[in-house]
């Protein structure tokens, strides 16, 4: 893994900030209908992505994740205006705007998504791990899931399957406290989810998520256990959403003191913090890097709305091999 260094510092928190004023943005473009169906924010949770990519060496590794996947592949290099245009349904999108919100991919970037079915990504971020064993490509695949996703049952044929086979894939669960509504405390008898690895014999542990110091230091060690061959992970990452699940979501679940407990020790103050402490930025510093971030979040924002919709064409295109589809109607 790389150093932590200053220049660290300052990457995350122009990232971190980055990521933050991209969703607000969608937010308020989902508000005006402008992006329509699901939404899922990452408010909260940025220091999650920013630790992993450091961890990670961006050449090789890969990246698969659930829903709540729009910061990701601008963290893993995706143009974040292609990544808007994707969310408001345009043929400049990522998945030419026929995926939307929780479809966005990038063979390119070795992102591979976004996945609507909770849990489906399990399995398959496995077999992608696999194939890069099978070829004996050193890569490693971390595969993200939320705390509601490990109950489903292929989590548990995947962490057997990836233990017997050592596939070079770091399980990570971002326990951000609920399953869409639910609380983790609410869904079983156990709140230690990093502890189900034990089972399987799964080197396994639990990170502090609201700090990318942290998460970065954390997965180091399963990552490089991976690439030498050792087989996988199972790692908790602690960390907290601001937003609702979804844009739908009142949050009667949880209180506001809740929620503004957590926001004390919000990962992108935090980050700011560590660079004024340091003197590694001055305020000047900071204020030059949010306004960049707030020039190309109006960027992306006028390059997706002034993108053309997909052709009805390519929408069939997608779907139906058959060129001559009966049910297909003009």
């Amino acid at each position: 893994m790389k150093k932590i260094t200053k220049s660290t510092y300052q990457q995350w928190y122009k990232d971190m900030y980055l990521w933050r004023k991209f969703e607000d943005k969608c937010a308020a473009l989902y508000i005006q209908q402008k992006i329509r169906g699901f939404l899922h924010l990452y408010n909260g949770q940025e220091a999650v992505l920013a630790g992993s990519l450091h961890a990670m060496d961006l050449e090789v590794d890969k990246m698969i994740t659930a829903y709540r996947n729009h910061v990701q592949p601008i963290g893993m290099g995706v143009d974040p205006r292609r990544v808007l245009a994707e969310l408001c349904g345009r043929a400049t999108g990522t998945s030419q705007g026929l995926g939307g919100s929780m479809h966005i991919f990038s063979k390119e970037h070795n992102f591979f998504g976004g996945h609507g079915i909770v849990g489906g990504q399990i399995p398959l971020g496995a077999g992608i791990a696999f194939a890069d064993m099978y070829h004996d490509r050193k890569s490693v695949t971390l595969t993200y899931m939320g705390d509601g996703a490990i109950r489903q049952g292929a989590f548990h044929e995947t962490l057997n399957l990836a233990m017997l086979w050592k596939i070079p894939v770091v399980f990570i669960i971002e326990n951000n406290g609920y399953a869409m509504g639910t609380s983790v405390e609410r869904s079983a008898n156990h709140t230690d989810l990093y502890k189900l690895g034990l089972g399987y014999e799964m080197p396994c542990k639990a990170i502090d998520g609201m700090h990318p110091e942290e998460v970065a230091k954390g997965l180091k060690e399963p990552i490089e256990r991976a690439r030498k061959g050792g087989g996988p992970s199972l790692i908790e990452i602690k960390t907290y959403r601001y937003r609702g699940h979804s844009m739908s979501d009142a949050q009667t679940y949880r209180t506001k003191e809740e929620v503004a407990e957590y926001q004390q020790i919000d990962p992108i103050v935090q980050v700011k913090d560590k660079l004024l402490s340091e003197k590694w930025s001055t305020e000047e510093d900071i204020k030059q890097m949010e306004l960049e971030v707030t020039e190309l979040v109006k960027e992306c924002e006028q390059f997706a709305l002034e993108s053309p919709f997909p052709e009805r064409n390519v929408m069939f295109d997608v779907v139906y091999e058959q060129q001559d589809y009966p049910f297909v109607q003009s």
